[in-house]
């Protein structure tokens, strides 16, 4: 949701326009006609044709047989584009896959973006449930995954306090923590441990593990790694999980420090 205080002086009011119209086309999967499109954003007819038809020209949207447009093909190419900017070196997204096919768990690595937690690079496993909302620029919630707690723990108790209130604690399961004290004894338990650990928080039976990769004074910079799995043999594997996190955490580290 955008904040109407935040609001730029000098906003071009007809690229906002132009973001809310993919923003709505990108939502209906099955498209929508230009009227819809007006509907749902606030604009006029006119105004919405003049948009969509610059969108329709640049590639961002295609125009349907029955008159409907759908997201075009210009934006999956940004997406790859802001994937490969997030992922970093290409070793990274080689240490991922590699520990994703020895261990068989899907393995992600996330970091602060725009003061937010963010997945930044990701690898599938075959024994890992499929998470179809984890992937690169996936950024909510932070306090019922293992990467988010693990970067959240980077934090002092008051910027937390005050990443939580800005941005919430989504209730996602019944194992979901939803209190700013509940959130600060589970990490206070991941740092004993040396790994931060949810059960079932995020995905009812699915488990994550996650540990940090680097640390840094810009918080942006700081990166961590996590995996996951079903919970039951989170819990009965955790050691030897720890460790192999520990070790690929170790590669990425180095990998990101020979690229710097």
């Amino acid at each position: 949701m955008r904040d109407p205080l935040a609001e730029p002086s000098d906003l071009i009011r007809s690229v906002s326009r132009a973001l809310r119209v993919l923003e709505a086309v990108g939502r209906a999967p099955r498209g929508l006609t230009v009227k819809q499109i007006a509907r749902r954003c606030e604009l006029t007819v006119a105004t919405t044709y003049h948009l969509v038809r610059t969108l329709a020209y640049e590639g961002y949207v295609i125009r349907r047989e029955d008159g409907t447009y759908i997201v075009g093909l210009e934006v999956a190419d940004r997406y790859r584009e802001l994937v490969a900017a997030f992922r970093g070196p290409s070793s990274v997204g080689e240490s991922l896959r590699r520990a994703a096919m020895e261990t068989g768990y899907s393995h992600y690595v996330g970091r602060f973006v725009g003061g937010r937690v963010a997945i930044t690079a990701s690898a599938e496993g075959p024994r890992s449930p499929y998470l179809e909302d984890l992937v690169p620029g996936f950024d909510d919630g932070a306090h019922a995954t293992a990467l988010g707690k693990a970067l959240l723990s980077t934090l002092t108790p008051d910027q937390r306090f005050r990443y939580l209130k800005e941005w919430g604690m989504r209730s996602f399961t019944v194992q979901t923590l939803t209190t700013p004290e509940a959130f600060e004894a589970d990490l206070a338990a991941g740092d004993r441990r040396g790994m931060q650990l949810e059960m079932g928080q995020y995905r009812q039976g699915v488990g994550c593990a996650a540990v940090l990769v680097s640390t840094d004074k810009d918080m942006e910079r700081r990166i961590v790694l996590a995996c996951a799995m079903p919970a039951a043999e989170l819990m009965t594997t955790a050691r030897v999980v720890r460790n192999r996190l520990a070790a690929v955490a170790k590669e990425l580290s180095d990998a990101i420090a020979a690229d710097a």
